[in-house]
């Protein structure tokens, strides 16, 4: 067995466990006999009453296959981290090894937003403070900018501007109701400016609408 000598219990085993693996796909996976791995889990249970009990919610839980040992140890590497520094990983910072974990998790974050993050890794994320909060501000970001794209298209196929109520169908509804949103927070000075120079740019005279008394443009 050509690896390391390992103090047991074994982190990265321990962590595989409770995000669902079974000793024998934990052996499989690093290459070690399962009675190795159960070795260190039974120490592990010893310190953790409640191991067991979140590997078995977690193995209910999971589907599809597990992740790799070399993204289970980058997970385990960014929760400690940030568990750690009190912070999620800048992806401007000077040092690399940071930028690399935001990167990674910032892709997680996008799987997450599409609903195809890997149960192990989403299980594994839930233990960071924030971590559901840092991904609902990513997918409101990500639907933010696809109405963006959707209004700009709806406008260059020769249409007024959508609105939200009396609406001609749901496409109408649904952008009619985001650019009345957008117009409210605008009033409100609510509106990032970020987003306010996007839809300026994007979409000229949003912040104005219908003009009354006007028929829509031919």
């Amino acid at each position: 067995m050509n690896r390391r000598l390992r103090r047991a219990p074994d982190a990265e085993w321990v962590l595989m466990y409770r995000l669902g693996l079974s000793r024998a796909r934990i052996g499989a996976l690093v290459r070690v006999p399962p009675a190795a791995v159960g070795y260190h889990l039974a120490i592990a249970r010893r310190q953790d009453p409640g191991l067991e009990a979140e590997h078995q919610v977690a193995a209910g839980a999971a589907s599809g296959p597990h992740p790799a040992p070399k993204g289970l140890a980058r997970l385990d590497e960014v929760i400690s981290w940030v568990l750690t520094g009190g912070r999620f990983p800048d992806s401007r910072s000077r040092d690399r090894g940071e930028r690399s974990m935001a990167r990674w998790l910032s892709g997680r974050g996008r799987e997450a937003a599409e609903g195809t993050l890997n149960p192990a890794y989403s299980a594994g994320l839930a233990q960071i403070p924030g971590w559901a909060d840092n991904r609902r501000e990513a997918t409101d970001e990500a639907r933010w900018h696809q109405r963006l794209g959707q209004l700009m298209a709806y406008r260059e196929e020769g249409n007024d501007w959508p609105r939200h109520h009396d609406s001609d169908s749901d496409r109408e509804h649904t952008l009619g109701v985001w650019i009345h949103t957008q117009r409210y927070k605008r009033r409100r000075g609510e509106l990032n400016p970020v987003r306010l120079k996007l839809l300026d740019d994007a979409v000229p005279g949003w912040q104005l609408g219908r003009t009354r008394g006007r028929p829509p443009p031919r």
